[in-house]
């Protein structure tokens, strides 16, 4: 094609905002995810002009587009939730945490498999790389809380996550602070229990808990603990037993508590940096 442009600067214009706001099954085509031949179906159905996916190849580079994972959002979250989050809530939150010299932080969940391995290896052309896991069936929990202080707090736990484990990971949470926390969580069924929701109440002068709209996991930081944990785990554990795994994970926290640089990092990427915005 080289600098000899088949479709007008306004039809480009068109077919790039196509991409950019819908995905194909929106405008007749199928599928969810746009590829250079999607793409060339789209041009054609809307121009009559076929071009091969090289060609569309040196539209979408001239267009600014690239080639990238998606995001992933719930058909479930409400829109309006999230705007009021942004808006109103969490611009409330702050003001009164910073009136009352108060520490925000934001909180979650997550569960460790033995046997996980994520990631990437080297190995022979036609040669599948094996990695040795053990064939028991175990898990730990852990919960976790970060602020953008590079500050972590944490609890790894054996058991099922319920409201008892959350109203534990309450009291240890405010004992190592000698101001109140605001802390922020997602609306997890343990995390809006009767049991969780009195503890608050009962400790006003030290905790308030905050919940995000729902099925809205990109707002929380903390999540990428938890993507962080299990990215690392298998490349430092071979655990053969649940008081093993348990070790690695507290491990892995221990050596994030000394590297408070990366905590910090965790409220850098696109959806978190709202937190840190004035």
């Amino acid at each position: 094609m080289g600098e000899h442009q088949v479709l007008s600067e306004a039809e480009q214009a068109a077919v790039r905002q196509a991409v950019l706001d819908h995905i194909p099954c929106d405008l007749g085509l199928s599928g969810q995810l746009w590829t250079r031949g999607q793409i060339g179906e789209l041009i054609f159905k809307l121009y009559r002009v076929r071009f091969t996916e090289p060609g569309v190849g040196k539209y979408l580079k001239r267009w600014g587009l690239t080639f990238q994972c998606p995001d992933k959002r719930a058909v479930e979250q409400d829109p309006e939730a999230v705007r009021v989050w942004h808006e109103e809530t969490w611009l409330a939150i702050r003001a009164k945490a910073k009136a009352e010299n108060a520490e925000v932080l934001f909180g979650d969940q997550a569960g460790v498999l033995s046997g996980q391995v994520t990631g990437r290896t080297w190995g022979g052309k036609g040669a599948t790389p094996i990695v040795c896991r053990t064939g028991n069936r175990f898990s730990v929990n852990a919960m976790s809380a970060i602020s953008t202080k590079g500050r972590m707090h944490f609890m790894v736990f054996a058991e099922s996550f319920d409201a008892k484990v959350m109203c534990r990971f309450l009291d240890r949470l405010v004992g190592h602070f000698d101001r109140k926390v605001h802390l922020v969580v997602a609306r997890h069924s343990a995390h809006r229990s009767k049991a969780v929701r009195a503890w608050p109440a009962d400790h006003k002068d030290e905790i308030e808990l905050h919940f995000l709209p729902s099925y809205s996991p990109e707002l929380n930081p903390d999540e990428l603990v938890n993507a962080d944990l299990k990215r690392s785990l298998p490349h430092t554990h071979r655990a053969r037993s649940q008081t093993e795994l348990a070790a690695e994970t507290r491990r892995f926290f221990h050596r994030r508590q000394r590297q408070p640089h990366i905590v910090r990092g965790y409220f850098g990427s696109q959806h978190i940096r709202y937190i840190l915005d004035e």
